[in-house]
């Protein structure tokens, strides 16, 4: 039988690039033979921090909080919500970030505090569309418009807000000062009580303010920063310098 053969253009490439990141032929290898680990097999995005991927973990009907497996990558449950609240937009991780010195030393600034520390997870990325996307565990390409200064048992855990790239309602926002002021509203109430347990009644989150895009592109280039000093055995799979 003749093997069919498959043309793969310039444009393919870029493509893979972009998903999985470097220019490493391996690397690249691997990423068409595996299924990429959503915080280190994924590129940030070559145009970051303007367009940055988003790793989805939770959707607005998710009544559980799904939360990914640091050493795996796979998707796990964190816990089920205890109350009826659900996040109201999608929720997720920007490939490639952490949030560590860089970024909590911006926290620091921000809100004029001393001693803060990053919470050493991904950073996180909120997205609004008008479309239904009935499920999670999926990436998507989005535009920063601005984040939330938020603080979690006294550690830095930034949520940047973004748009989905093209959505008909929301992809034209260019900053978080567009955003319906009752959506901004039920996202923080979110936040702030997404931890809350029965009989609780002092809360460990707190938002110290809300910013807008320029600070949002400052906090993920320091969080990509924060990345490279964290893991530099995969500096192979970072895109060009933020």
């Amino acid at each position: 039988m003749k093997e069919k053969r498959v043309k793969t253009t310039g444009k393919t490439i870029e493509r893979m690039n972009d998903t999985h990141g470097g220019s490493d032929p391996f690397q690249r290898l691997l990423g068409l033979m595996f299924k990429a680990h959503p915080w280190h097999g994924v590129s940030i995005g070559q145009e970051a921090p303007d367009i940055v991927m988003a790793y989805i973990e939770i959707v607005p009907t998710d009544t559980v909080k799904y939360e990914v497996d640091k050493r795996s990558g796979f998707l796990k449950v964190d816990r089920p919500q205890r109350f009826s609240n659900c996040c109201p937009v999608y929720y997720g991780l920007i490939p490639q970030t952490y949030s560590g010195e860089q970024v909590a030393g911006m926290f620091a600034k921000r809100a004029r505090r001393k001693g803060m520390v990053g919470d050493g997870d991904p950073l996180d990325i909120c997205v609004l569309s008008e479309k239904n996307i009935p499920h999670s565990d999926i990436l998507l390409t989005a535009l920063p418009i601005g984040g939330l200064s938020m603080a979690d048992g006294g550690e830095a855990d930034d949520k940047i807000i973004a748009v989905m790239r093209d959505d008909a309602v929301y992809g034209g926002f260019t900053d978080i000062s567009q955003c319906p002021s009752a959506l901004m509203d039920r996202l923080q109430h979110y936040f702030l009580t997404y931890k809350s347990a029965p009989g609780t009644t002092q809360h460990k989150v707190e938002i110290t303010s809300v910013y807008g895009r320029e600070e949002a592109l400052k906090v993920i280039r320091a969080s990509h920063a924060d990345y490279r000093a964290q893991y530099p055995e995969l500096s192979s799979l970072w895109p060009k310098q933020l």
